[in-house]
């Protein structure tokens, strides 16, 4: 019975619910116009007024019924141990809805506010950004060797005794890049590691889709090794063809076209910044660069090739061109291979880039050939060239990204618990600027180096480098051991 009674009860609920809001529909009804004379003259039973309040009365004595009822049924249901049925409440005003929601959250909640750079990552140092396309990021790095030199005392190379331990700031940038609305970017940086501030990069890029153009000081495109960053190295230093032939970053314009698996770049440059403060015809040069990067399986080749002609101004002309290089490391100012200063009116370049990174292996190895112009002598063609292959002691690989090798981010950081990423790398390194009657020498390298990455940002290296020397006209044939170390830190 009781189940019954209740099954009936939550309908008359309901409907007791809704006529007791019938007063208030009653007294919202507005009031009938008064009757025309007509009207009032018709024998009406009862006035319209007066049918609404009777109506009314009878709907209030059925809600008190059901009321009562509902008190009966619940008493009933209290007794027998059952949960009583909720009365429905009123449904609250729109009043009451505003009050208690939350305030609603904008849909641009944590976004800044237009025009306004705010903070958005973090990667090595705060990156600001807003929501029209500028950002700013500061950047920079810093480089610290140590060195040691064995070789013979009667080996001078014109500098003072550079032998032993040595020490230097390698590099110590300091800068800033960034996007701007419509595609463009900026970066300019500044090395402080050396008594005068010199610039890096100082440039504005168009980047969008797969063309590009690049004003401002920047690398010319000559070399794999030359165009990769030297946070990337898998040796302190560059192969030593790329000192050796003053490959540098100069003043210019540059394009660029980068697909899926292919992209050339080539620009018009002229000096270096700190060299177009000197009054004087300025060096013009035209360099090229191209390509080819498939993807074949879990393998990454890199095949390229780079052309490079330039025709030096008078002031540098006059001046004269000096060819050499350090003994794989730069904490020492010794070079045993050196051309002495030439007169020179243009040069002429061509080099072959190989490249294979697959997993934890990586090979890379490049040829170059140098051809100096001179007004009334012979010239000479010089060679530089290296061959390395490189191993992953952890899960981990070399980055590859745009034609050159770049970051290697550790699979299990030491921030993570783990150890980081370990490499180990062997190399052959060869520079021949012997001919034509120009006896600068020729210099033969093998080494090894052990890199430890502990965290992206973060790298320790250590390399040891056996070098063989003939240089004509001279004493007889001697080597040399270096042994380079490096802390890094860049952000």
């Amino acid at each position: 019975m009781v189940g019954k009674r209740f099954a009936l009860g939550v309908p008359a609920c309901v409907a007791a619910a809704t006529i007791c809001a019938a007063p208030a529909v009653a007294q919202a009804v507005s009031p009938p116009a008064p009757a025309s004379p007509a009207t009032a003259a018709s024998p009406d039973p009862a006035p319209a007024g007066t049918a609404l309040q009777d109506e009314v009365v009878r709907l209030r004595a059925e809600v008190e019924a059901l009321k009562a009822e509902m008190r009966s049924l619940r008493g009933e249901m209290a007794a027998a141990g059952q949960p009583a049925a909720p009365v429905p409440a009123a449904p609250a005003s729109e009043a009451q809805v505003a009050r208690a929601a939350p305030p609603a959250k904008p849909a641009d909640a944590g976004k800044p506010a237009p025009g306004v750079l705010a903070a958005t990552a973090w990667k090595g140092a705060p990156e600001f950004r807003s929501d029209n396309g500028w950002s700013f990021k500061p950047r920079g790095r810093l480089q610290i060797d140590g060195g040691y030199l064995a070789a013979p005392a009667s080996r001078f190379s014109g500098q003072a005794d550079g032998r032993g331990v040595t020490t230097r700031v390698r590099r110590a940038y300091l800068g800033a890049q960034g996007t701007i609305p419509g595609g463009f970017s900026y970066r300019a940086e500044v090395d402080l590691g050396t008594n005068a501030v010199s610039w890096v990069d100082l440039l504005l890029a168009y980047d969008k889709g797969p063309f590009n153009v690049t004003i401002g000081q920047q690398n010319a495109f000559t070399s794999l090794e030359q165009m990769q960053s030297d946070l990337f190295l898998t040796f302190n230093e560059r192969a030593s063809f790329i000192t050796a032939f003053n490959l540098e970053r100069r003043v210019g314009v540059s394009m660029g076209y980068r697909g899926k698996s292919f992209m050339a770049n080539a620009g018009v440059f002229t000096d270096d910044l700190s060299s177009l403060t000197n009054d004087g015809d300025k060096s013009v040069s035209y360099d090229g660069r191209v390509v080819w990067m498939p993807r074949l399986g879990a393998a990454q080749l890199h095949l390229g090739g780079s052309a490079h002609y330039r025709r030096l101004g008078d002031f540098q002309a006059t001046l004269g061109s000096r060819y050499r290089a350090r003994p794989y490391i730069a904490t020492t100012d010794i070079r045993y291979v050196d051309t002495g200063i030439l007169t020179v009116e243009d040069e002429t370049q061509y080099g072959l880039e190989f490249a294979l990174n697959r997993k934890r292996l990586h090979l890379a190895g490049e040829a170059a050939w140098l051809r100096v112009g001179r007004p009334a002598d012979r010239s000479p063609t010089f060679f530089g060239g290296y061959f390395e292959a490189g191993l992953f002691l952890t899960p981990d690989s070399r980055g590859y990204r745009n034609g050159t090798f770049d970051r290697t981010v550790p699979t299990h950081p030491l921030s993570a618990g783990g150890i980081g990423a370990i490499e180990v790398n062997l190399r052959y390194d060869r520079l021949d600027l012997t001919d034509a009657g120009i006896g600068g020498g020729t210099q033969d390298g093998f080494g090894s180096a052990i890199v430890w990455t502990p965290v992206d940002n973060v790298r320790f290296m250590a390399n040891y480098m056996h070098l063989l020397y003939d240089i004509p006209n001279a004493q007889p044939r001697f080597d040399a051991d270096v042994v380079g170390l490096r802390s890094q830190l860049d952000f």
